[in-house]
């Protein structure tokens, strides 16, 4: 007759301690006691059944002088004032065996009935031991830093060891190549900013903005890479929702404000003209249009040059045109054409006689009549 109970010893108080599960077997014949571990498939134990070997249990021990040494491990009876017995033993019960911990949260049935007769004991509800879920802390996001984009920053959030943010391959697929190139002005107080130019590129297969400075001699300034290839926010957009920057967003005047930097888009690559009306149904109407009327001067000038007037005679028109002015010494090129442009307000390219006039008078050219005739004639021509 064996009492048999169902226990669990608790051994996380050492380090990679754990739960065991175990069965005490109370033997009725002598009183003693063996504990059983119960190994369970891939549980990382080794399978040594016993735990216990099958012993009298001591549960008090008789006042020893202190002053004795105690030098073996055997404990004969004259040590131990009480042995555990049946009524030590029970549902919900803590007991210590040599050391270890067990609680007792359930028995057999042979077990039921035997304490149901001797001690008239009728509660053998089992006690809960099964471990509750562990409550899931909320993972809290910490503000974006600054460094890098929002979704590059935030893998090291997310992992010990940070993966790079997942591409859109398709599209990656799709745009490979297709840049849109833009020249903007850097807006600042500086008056040596100014005259700065600088040409953005919009990469369509990743969405990422890059800046290049073309550096101009006896500028004072190197030019070169002014901002690696990234994603740009938009002012008042948040590190939660990020709003980047798309094509719709650059039109002609547009200002761009980058990492506190203002650029005001002034020109546009001509493939940019190309790439909205061929996906107008993908962009607005007034992105569109903004860069037609950007493009329809020269567009103008492109038709006018190309209709009826021989491509012979307008080749040696501008050889005499710069024979003449090779005549005139010393000679500012360079101003000459800033004030071209600069009366040119609508960058049509074409200059009405009297202006013409007056920058000739200005920088002392010389105009032949028949010279002037000529660049006259030509100009009917081309407006039929």
């Amino acid at each position: 007759q064996v009492l048999r109970f169902y226990a669990i010893w608790d051994d996380t108080n050492c380090a990679f301690g754990d739960h065991h599960p175990c069965v005490i077997h109370y033997f009725l014949a002598d009183d003693t006691v063996e504990v059983r571990e119960v190994h369970k498939r891939n549980d990382g134990r080794d399978p040594f059944p016993v735990l216990m070997r099958r012993q009298r249990l001591p549960k008090i021990f008789v006042d020893k002088n202190k002053n004795f040494p105690s030098c073996v491990l055997e404990i004969t009876d004259h040590e131990v004032q009480e042995w555990y017995s049946p009524k030590d033993f029970g549902i919900g019960k803590t007991v210590t065996l040599l050391g270890r911990t067990f609680l007792i949260y359930d028995c057999d049935k042979f077990t039921q009935d035997f304490y149901r007769e001797k001690y008239g004991i009728t509660d053998f509800q089992p006690v809960d031991v099964n471990k509750k879920p562990l409550e899931k802390v909320t993972q809290v996001i910490p503000p974006y830093n600054g460094f890098g984009i929002p979704e590059d920053s935030l893998q090291n959030c997310l992992s010990l060891f940070p993966k790079p943010p997942r591409k859109d391959i398709i599209k990656m697929l799709e745009n490979d190549h297709k840049v849109l190139r833009y020249q903007v002005a850097l807006e600042s107080p500086v008056p040596e900013d100014k005259n700065r130019r600088f040409i953005l590129s919009y990469f369509l297969s990743d969405d990422t903005i890059s800046i290049y400075e073309p550096p101009v001699r006896n500028s004072g300034i190197p030019g070169g890479k002014y901002l690696k290839r990234t994603k740009v926010t938009k002012p008042g957009s948040t590190p939660e929702n990020p709003i980047y920057y798309e094509p719709s967003d650059f039109t002609i005047g547009s200002t761009i404000e980058v990492f506190g930097h203002r650029f005001v888009i002034i020109d546009a690559d001509e493939y940019v003209l190309n790439y909205l009306e061929g996906n107008a149904e993908s962009f607005p109407a007034a992105t569109v249009q903004s860069i037609r009327d950007h493009f329809l001067p020269r567009k103008v000038v492109v038709e006018t040059t190309s209709s009826g007037i021989p491509k012979k005679d307008l080749d040696d028109l501008i050889v005499e045109v710069q024979n003449e002015l090779k005549l005139q010494q010393p000679f500012n090129t360079r101003q000459f054409h800033e004030a071209f442009h600069h009366f040119d307000k609508e960058g049509s390219g074409f200059l009405d006689r009297a202006r013409f006039l007056n920058i000739c008078d200005r920088f002392n050219v010389p105009t032949s009549t028949i010279l002037l005739k000529k660049v006259r004639w030509k100009g009917c021509c081309a407006c039929g």
